[in-house]
């Protein structure tokens, strides 16, 4: 019960890294607010929830769009009567149309930009005065080793917003620190979801794991035990962190 009496809002809840951490943060104690664009697989989370004892409810919502998020709080404010933390998960991949910069459009790249970035732009601009109200809160973003080392096989609309949550990860540490309200971003290496699951047959994955010095692809729930941390109490002095999560990958 490391998040009793917490309310939670997690975007991209349908499935992955999402769904998993629904699940572990309600375990915890935790309300759930579980917004996605997948309404039947958001469903399924919260009915998951819901037969483990857990509460919930499931919005759709776009993250992309502003009026979307702005209403999946709302909801989530009129149901729970507070919000304590913000879990800035959804996140879109798309190697076919997001490359290099001399081979991506603009829709391509303004998609991506969308999706990974802005989204995390309106749940914050959104939820922080909730926080505030609340007496304070956490923020988790959820970046990209793709952020950190560069890769032949370009991806540079993503690799630029997962970069921004960076920086904007700092920002809102400086900026709402004295109001009790802390931010921090994870950095997932290559981890075994849907998300990544197009992208994955078993010999890449053997391929993968054999460049990881642990020697294995990650799973969600390895992504989700960070961010239960920084969603407790127990990281009360963590604010502006960056955690890579990534099995080693980016030290060798």
């Amino acid at each position: 019960m490391r998040l009793e009496n917490k309310v939670a809002v997690i975007t991209g809840a349908g499935m992955g890294m999402g769904r998993e951490a629904s699940l572990v943060f309600a375990a915890e104690g935790a309300r759930i607010i579980a917004c996605d664009i997948n309404e039947a697989a958001m469903n399924e989370t919260v009915s998951l929830i819901e037969k483990a004892g857990g509460e919930a409810i499931s919005v759709l919502c776009d993250v992309s769009k502003e009026k979307d998020v702005k209403n999946a709080l709302a909801l989530g404010v009129e149901k729970f009567g507070k919000l304590d933390i913000l879990y800035a998960n959804a996140g879109s991949l798309q190697k076919k149309i997001d490359r290099s910069v001399i081979d991506t459009t603009e829709e391509s790249w303004d998609l991506i930009q969308a999706i990974n970035l802005k989204g995390a732009f309106f749940l914050t601009k959104h939820g922080i005065p909730v926080l505030r109200e609340n007496g304070g809160g956490s923020i988790i973003l959820i970046g990209s080793i793709s952020a950190l080392a560069g890769f032949e096989l370009a991806q540079d609309s993503y690799t630029c917003a997962k970069g921004a949550l960076i920086a904007l990860n700092k920002s809102l540490a400086v900026q709402f620190g004295p109001d009790n309200i802390r931010s921090n971003i994870i950095h997932p290496g290559m981890i075994d979801t849907p998300l990544q699951a197009p992208y994955l047959n078993n010999d890449d994955k053997q391929s993968i794991a054999g460049c990881i010095p642990i020697r294995r692809i990650g799973v969600a729930r390895d992504i989700v035990n960070a961010a239960l941390f920084f969603a407790s109490d127990e990281s009360s002095f963590c604010n502006g962190s960056e955690l890579v999560v990534d099995g080693g990958f980016y030290v060798t």
